[in-house]
């Protein structure tokens, strides 16, 4: 499956050639034609309720973006929970915990349709102390925030309305953040955050499955706040104009991924980024966006002998990681370097042939910084009164799984997109 899903990508980015290609690019694109019209009207039928919307009377921000992967969404979401957390809010992170471990397909099938509903809780990553899943569990995004933010509660569930009453009634949770949660409807009464990557704002200007985009450029307009992301602190007016034809009202922030320093799986020890310079090593990697991440170690000046990529979230074998130091070592590589989030999936090892470094990446605002600031503070001043809320205000007692029903769209509840 992981061979036919790298099939598949090479040819949606047209790194692939020949008659099968071009025959499966084909049925793509008419596919996508289908998938477009599919998404505008579920996006159209939630704005008229015809599906059921649901508001949590909390402050709840949604981060994600328009296309599939490699946007940099989890250190904004990060960086949105410290702040928010600087500024007194009790924070939950809710995440859908994309490939983490899922329930046997009957007993998934017999809650649906058989019993009404999943009764169990949302899984709890981490309880604003402690970390309790490990990322097979979690999944790769929801245990790298849970082992950033300890005094973040982490929920991992696809029912984010269910994990979102989970954390107000269970922690006392005054603040939500969607982590990729753009496309997520059900909850409103939300302020949208959209990561638009500049290095390819539409992707490759396809819809899924041809392409990468998720939802039409004409979505945009839902957004709240847009930032920018992969700066280079060149002149962005010419993609900002181009933006403000989908979103009149939206704020812009420039910001780029800054690397901090190096940090060794096996003994936990940071190193400096200067010592990398000129040193020769090799480059493993499981994400959307293979080639970012290696034109960044070659900016630090490293002499990058090696590179070996995987599917996204892959989960490495002990095998597939001594073949990679063996080739590096092989060619006289002194280091293997990772990303934080592939790291989170490596295999534990007692002994190594070459150390194995994962990169530590945060967010970096170049242009915005007091926009960002100031939406966080009205924000916080716009729902001071809905601090830590009361599941019963809803008029809904607490169900046997903690998780009391949610009210539905319709009842005064401050606005969040009234603060931009």
């Amino acid at each position: 499956m992981e061979r036919l899903e790298e099939f598949a990508v090479d040819v949606i980015l047209e790194r692939r050639y020949g008659k099968r290609a071009a025959l499966l690019r084909l049925v793509l694109w008419m596919l996508s034609g289908l998938y477009r019209r599919i998404m505008e009207l579920r996006v159209w039928m939630y704005e008229e309720r015809y599906y059921p919307v649901h508001a949590l009377g909390c402050m709840v921000i949604s981060v994600g973006n328009l296309t599939v992967g490699g946007t940099g969404k989890t250190p904004v979401v990060e960086k949105f929970a410290r702040e928010l957390t600087k500024n007194g809010r009790k924070v939950a992170i809710l995440s859908r915990g994309y490939k983490s471990y899922k329930a046997p397909l009957l007993k998934r099938l017999w809650h649906r349709f058989l019993r009404g509903g999943d009764p169990t809780p949302p899984r709890v990553v981490c309880d604003g102390r402690s970390l309790l899943l490990d990322s097979a569990m979690a999944g790769d995004e929801p245990f790298m925030l849970a082992q950033n933010l300890h005094d973040v509660v982490v929920l991992v569930g696809k029912d984010r309305v269910k994990s979102g009453m989970y954390a107000i009634q269970k922690f006392g949770c005054d603040t939500l953040l969607l982590d990729d949660g753009y496309q997520y409807l059900p909850l409103k009464e939300r302020f949208d955050v959209l990561l638009v990557d500049v290095e390819a704002p539409y992707g490759n200007n396809y819809m899924l499955p041809r392409g990468m985009l998720r939802e039409p450029p004409e979505h945009l307009k839902r957004a709240d706040i847009i930032f920018l992301t992969k700066c280079n602190g060149s002149d962005m007016s010419v993609l900002k104009k181009d933006l403000r034809q989908y979103n009149k009202h939206a704020r812009f922030i420039e910001c780029t991924h800054t690397p901090l320093y190096l940090e060794d799986l096996m003994t936990g020890q940071r190193v400096e980024l200067d010592v990398i310079k000129g040193m020769r090593v090799g480059a493993v990697s499981g994400i959307a966006r293979p080639e970012s991440f290696e034109d960044g170690l070659k900016r630090l000046g490293v002499d990058l002998l090696y590179s070996k990529r995987f599917a996204d979230h892959h989960r490495f074998s002990a095998q597939e990681i001594e073949q990679v130091l063996q080739r590096t070592k092989a060619r006289g590589g002194r280091a293997v370097i990772t990303t934080e989030k592939d790291a989170v999936r490596f295999p534990r090892r007692d002994k190594c042939l070459l150390p194995i470094y994962f990169l530590r990446v945060e967010i970096k605002i170049l242009q915005g910084e007091e926009i960002f600031h100031k939406c966080v503070r009205d924000l916080c001043e716009q729902y001071s009164c809905a601090a830590s809320p009361d599941p019963e205000e809803f008029g809904a007692a607490p169900a046997p799984s903690l998780v009391p029903q949610p009210q539905l769209l319709g009842a005064a509840t401050p606005t969040p997109g009234s603060a931009a």
